[in-house]
């Protein structure tokens, strides 16, 4: 059972038990999608039909932000707890390399897909990159076509939200790939040009606010949270 915040049905799993399904579908016949949606993503589907349908199409929807998480216990609907995307993708990563799955990366700026693929068969030794495209592509039959010819198993897909959530949702089956993992800006930090946020921040839940110390021009960005427990309140009060 889904738990619905603003019209986005989020699983209520663990991170635990998203591993746990996740290598699940990793192993099950067909293409199959995660999401990680956090209240920026929320708004956007908000506004967006098409945005909301892929969103909630998913096999598994990961409530990546915090604020998801205060929304949920606004509405008195709480998640067990918060499921980063980074964090489930950097574990999936570590399954493939230990079972022989292969990995394609989409996304980022050219060069740092391919220098996400470096970092981590260095971190996680064995781990086969069957292949990697930037983000700055046109044709999205043809990045997903890429995708098939690699032969991987699993592929991150990189482009930021709702791009990448619409990709998977309509092409998921033509990549040939099991799993297809939506994750945001994680490329940039497995390839090293982002930071993620120090373990003080992470701990106390405040990776946003380091992310706007670090890069102000996101202020406009951030006002999504709030805005988004405005609407949660709204909709509580409903």
């Amino acid at each position: 059972m889904r738990i619905n915040i603003l019209g986005v049905g989020f699983d209520n799993v663990t991170m635990a038990e998203a591993l746990d399904v996740g290598r699940a579908l990793l192993n099950s016949e067909g293409a199959h999608y995660v999401v990680t949606p956090n209240p920026e993503i929320v708004e956007a589907c908000r506004a967006d039909a098409e945005a909301m349908a892929a969103v909630n199409g998913a096999d598994l929807v990961l409530p990546d932000g915090i604020g998801v998480i205060y929304g949920a216990k606004m509405l008195k609907t709480p998640l067990r707890e918060r499921v980063p995307g980074i964090e489930f993708g950097t574990a999936m990563l570590e399954t493939c390399a230990a079972t022989g799955k292969s990995v394609f990366f989409l996304g980022a700026k050219p060069g740092v897909a391919e220098q996400a693929a470096e970092n981590l068969k260095v971190r996680f030794p064995g781990l086969t990159v069957a292949g990697t495209k930037d983000g700055y592509f046109k044709d999205d039959a043809e990045a997903a076509a890429a995708i098939r010819a690699s032969g991987a198993d699993m592929a991150l897909i990189c482009l930021g939200a709702p791009k990448q959530e619409k990709f998977m949702s309509t092409y998921g089956e033509a990549t040939g790939a099991r799993l297809l993992l939506g994750l945001g800006g994680s490329l940039d930090v497995f390839a090293g040009v982002a930071q993620r946020a120090p373990e003080f921040y992470v701990n106390h839940n405040l990776e946003w606010f380091y992310r706007l110390i670090k890069n102000p021009s996101r202020v406009g960005r951030m006002m999504k949270l709030p805005l988004f427990l405005v609407h949660v309140a709204g909709e509580k009060r409903r």
